[in-house]
């Protein structure tokens, strides 16, 4: 709260002095007093608006990575991670949290966007793989694809596919690229599907052994 008010008061104080300088400054140059007075008030209230979308921006976007307690600490290291791998893996995984965030909230802001996430199941894969990942930190080379390809591409690509799409007049090249756009969101949505399935790939194998010995077993009844 107090960082929240002190970056308020410091905008605020800049674009005084911003406005207080060009005054004088126009001044200075023998232009008309009145006129000078509001293009300077104009230039720090564009100033001002600045400031504060950017520092939303940031606000926004900006999500601190937990503290690591001694119970999680204890459990990467049961699994073999040195204190370098703990801190790479959690800033790995915080970034990737983020990026599905991302993805999440942008593909519920278009109808096309929500039709392919609901078709290839993206954010409920994408979420379910971190889950598991975060189970595993020892397998993290295993899902380097996903977390640094596919998942950080398909967190841009939707973020400026939904700036697109909200623009307020649009030409044929416009409606082009999203077109295409979303067939690379497509695309991307299935691969992150084969990253789930390739990673789960163990469970499946094991799943596999399971039903032909039952099987086995069942045909054994039957004799």
């Amino acid at each position: 709260m107090k960082r929240s008010t002190l970056h308020t008061t410091s905008t605020y104080i800049l674009s005084l002095f911003a406005t207080l300088f060009i005054f004088l400054l126009m001044i200075g140059l023998d232009l008309n007093a009145f006129l000078a007075m509001i293009l300077s008030i104009g230039t720090g209230v564009f100033l001002l608006n600045s400031l504060g979308k950017r520092a939303k921006v940031k606000k926004a976007s900006r999500r601190d990575m937990p503290r690591l307690s001694q119970e999680k600490e204890q459990f990467y290291s049961s699994k073999g991670l040195s204190k370098e791998d703990i801190q790479y893996f959690r800033e790995t995984m915080h970034k990737a949290k983020e990026q599905v965030l991302t993805i999440d909230e942008n593909m519920q802001q278009s109808g096309k966007l929500r039709a392919i996430e609901n078709r290839n199941n993206t954010v409920a894969l994408s979420k379910a793989l971190f889950k598991d990942i975060a189970k595993e930190p020892q397998k993290l080379h295993e899902v380097d694809k996903f977390l640094y390809v596919h998942l950080p591409s398909l967190a841009d690509l939707v973020v400026k596919y939904v700036e697109i799409e909200n623009h307020k007049a649009k030409s044929k090249a416009t409606y082009d690229i999203l077109d295409k756009s979303a067939q690379t969101i497509d695309k991307m949505c299935g691969q992150i599907a084969e990253d789930y399935v390739r990673f789960k790939k163990d469970d499946i194998k094991d799943l596999d052994v399971e039903i032909e010995l039952a099987k086995r077993t069942l045909n054994g009844q039957s004799h």
